[in-house]
Order: C-alpha cells, then structure tokens, then sequence
C-alpha cells in the first residue's frame, strides 16, 4: 500500500474527554474512511507515526435525524476506530 493511500484511511484524530483518559492506556481513537478495515488502520498507523500496532477495535456510528425549527436534516454516520499501541509507544497528537 503506498504512503498517500495510508494517508487517505485516517481522518483525524478525536480530541474528548474520553479519548483524552483513553491516551493514559496507550489507546488513540481516529476517524476512519468508511472502507477500511483493521489491517489498514494498523498499517497506517504504523507507518505514518513510526509505532507498533498491538490492536484495533472498530466502531461504527450510526446516522442520527436532526431537526432544526422545522427543517429536517441528516447528521452523517461514520466510522472510528480505537488503537491500542504496544508498550513503550505513545503518541503526542496535540503537538503542532
């Protein structure tokens, strides 16, 4: 897989407070292109961030009916997926 496709499966990063306990454990959570699957994610991890990969759960978030005064709308479903790396690894995501 080239280096630019690796790019195309994550997203971004999510930044919450759930997310943010979960980075103490080793675990990073990112949004996913729809068509990936775990080998993928770990894959560009991987390379794109120079760490090792212990495992990958995927999530998959359903879309949610919005109504605003009397419009109807759609919020579009997408996919995340939670990266448990290997001991000794961390990420720092929020560095610029």
């Amino acid at each position: 897989m080239r280096i630019d496709q690796l790019y195309d499966v994550l997203i971004s990063p999510i930044f919450s407070e759930k997310a943010t306990l979960g980075a103490e454990s080793r675990k990073y959570i990112f949004k996913v292109l729809e068509q990936s699957n775990k080998a993928k994610i770990s894959m560009a991890v991987e390379k794109i961030f120079n760490v090792k990969v212990e495992k990958v759960n995927i999530i998959k978030v359903p879309a949610k009916k919005r109504v605003f005064k009397q419009i109807k709308g759609v919020k579009p479903g997408f996919k995340k997926a939670v990266v448990t790396l290997q001991t000794g690894y961390s990420l720092d995501l929020m560095a610029s």
